[in-house]
């Protein structure tokens, strides 16, 4: 996405920035010749239309493009697509932050998982806006096509092994120390749910340990629930539920890409990354219903479900998490369906103590990056009860699966350590200008915007 930008051009084909709202003003400055190609060619401004205009020897002397809110990232994003090949410019007057997310939507407007096939056509590129902060465009850029590429991999090209040396390689570019447990190696750092739950695939379990910055700064944690492959377990998932967990790894992905944003902005943090990361595999070794395994904290789980896998590898990331004191755990993770009928594909679940979540909503809604805070009740603890076991990782009711998986979660997290746990889809299962059908990021943004915000140099 980085390669359709470019520097300033005499040859570059301006490009106004037209408001649906100021479409009649806009009209009136023009000469009767434009007035009349945009008559003949329908063009009324509504959101998304792009029309060229001729100029006197054939070629294009300008494009419109018409946008609902000058400010909405993706206001722009189908126009590389839809534009002839060449280099375009802004000619409209832009605020630093519309130039910035006009900028961002136009680099996602080009993206392509092209491992498999070439792409056909080359996207236009765009000149840098003056106003726009390069470095942070890139950054969020880079950030939301990591996700993307990561998620979008099948799981015959990224299992275990593949995902690990992915994360090393994000270590290694930023500097970054990477310690990585494998196998039954685990049993021994004391991850016995992470074990557990990937003993029975080919490509054994790991736990990725990263970290960067001034251990005198305040630490901060990022989770990610790196399941490569869910087939659900012995609970097996039905062919329809299975197609998209290849993407259960996509809160690993989240958190790795989350950590490269803040290790690239040096941002003054001590940072951890830990991600789970296993394939959730049907094998003689597998977990069984009623199985009851032992966790890091020392807590015992009844396996109500073997598909309730997410929580189990998390249970493990969040008491190695807190045993650091970090001044606040941020975890992601493809958890429940329950989060995408409660919220639909697009809005992200958050569970979160009260101050970590009122920075993250403040931040994420200034960031146009939107979340939404979902209750930890209480009293739905006792439905996750187990007769033999300290609790079990599945509700007695089929109710409020989001709030169950969180509230097992919670069980984890030291009291007194602020924490937020997002239950994301990490998956675009439509079509929309700049988020093609396929892997994507969330409050990737929102939360690097509330983290610089506390802790920017």
């Amino acid at each position: 996405m980085r390669d359709v930008f470019c520097e300033s051009g005499t040859d570059a084909v301006p490009l106004t920035v037209v408001a649906q709202s100021e479409f009649a003003e806009f009209q009136n400055a023009l000469d009767a010749r434009d007035r009349a190609w945009i008559a003949a060619n329908g063009f009324s401004a509504a959101p998304g239309q792009i029309l060229a205009i001729p100029g006197s020897e054939g070629q294009i002397s300008r494009v419109l493009a018409a946008v609902g809110r000058p400010d909405d990232i993706y206001a722009l994003a189908g126009a590389p697509a839809n534009l002839p090949k060449g280099d375009y410019r802004f000619d409209t007057p832009l605020d630093a932050e519309t130039a910035n997310r006009l900028a961002l939507g136009w680099g996602l407007g080009t993206y392509s998982f092209d491992r498999y096939r070439s792409r056909t056509k080359k996207p236009a590129r765009l000149v840098w806006p003056h106003e726009a902060d390069r470095v942070r465009v890139l950054r969020e850029l880079d950030a939301i096509g990591l996700v993307r590429d990561l998620v979008n991999l099948p799981a015959n090209d990224l299992g275990p092994v593949a995902l690990a040396e992915a994360a090393r390689a994000v270590a290694a570019a930023q500097n970054a120390g990477c310690h990585i447990v494998v196998g039954d190696e685990l049993l021994k750092a004391n991850y016995p749910a992470v074990y557990a739950v990937g003993r029975a695939a080919a490509e054994p379990p790991r736990v990725i340990d990263i970290r960067w910055g001034n251990p005198a700064d305040p630490e901060i944690t990022l989770i990610g629930k790196g399941i490569t492959f869910d087939t659900g377990g012995l609970d097996i998932k039905t062919g329809s539920s299975m197609g998209l967990m290849k993407k259960d790894m996509g809160g690993a992905a989240h958190a790795l890409a989350l950590g490269q944003m803040i290790m690239e902005a040096g941002l003054k943090v001590r940072l951890r990354i830990l991600m789970a990361v296993a394939e959730n595999a049907v094998g003689p070794n597998a977990n069984r219903p009623g199985d009851v395994i032992r966790t890091r904290a020392g807590l015992s789980v009844e396996i109500g479900n073997t598909d309730a896998e997410g929580r189990l590898v998390l249970a493990d990331m969040l008491a190695a998490a807190c045993e650091a004191n970090p001044v606040a755990v941020i975890d992601f993770a493809t958890l429940t369906g329950a989060a995408r009928v409660a919220l639909g594909p697009d809005l992200p679940a958050l569970f979160a103590t009260d101050a970590l979540a009122a920075d993250i909503a403040a931040a994420c809604a200034a960031a146009d990056d939107p979340v939404w805070r979902m209750p930890l009740w209480q009293p739905y603890r006792r439905n996750m009860d187990s007769k033999i076991a300290d609790i079990n990782n599945n509700a007695s009711n089929s109710f409020a699966g989001a709030i169950h998986a969180a509230l097992f979660l919670q069980e984890f997290v030291k009291a007194g350590v602020e924490w937020a746990h997002f239950d994301v889809y990490a998956w675009n299962a439509t079509a929309r200008p700049g988020r093609p059908v396929g892997g994507e990021a969330f409050a990737l943004r929102g939360l690097f915007h509330m983290l610089s915000g506390r802790y920017g140099k």
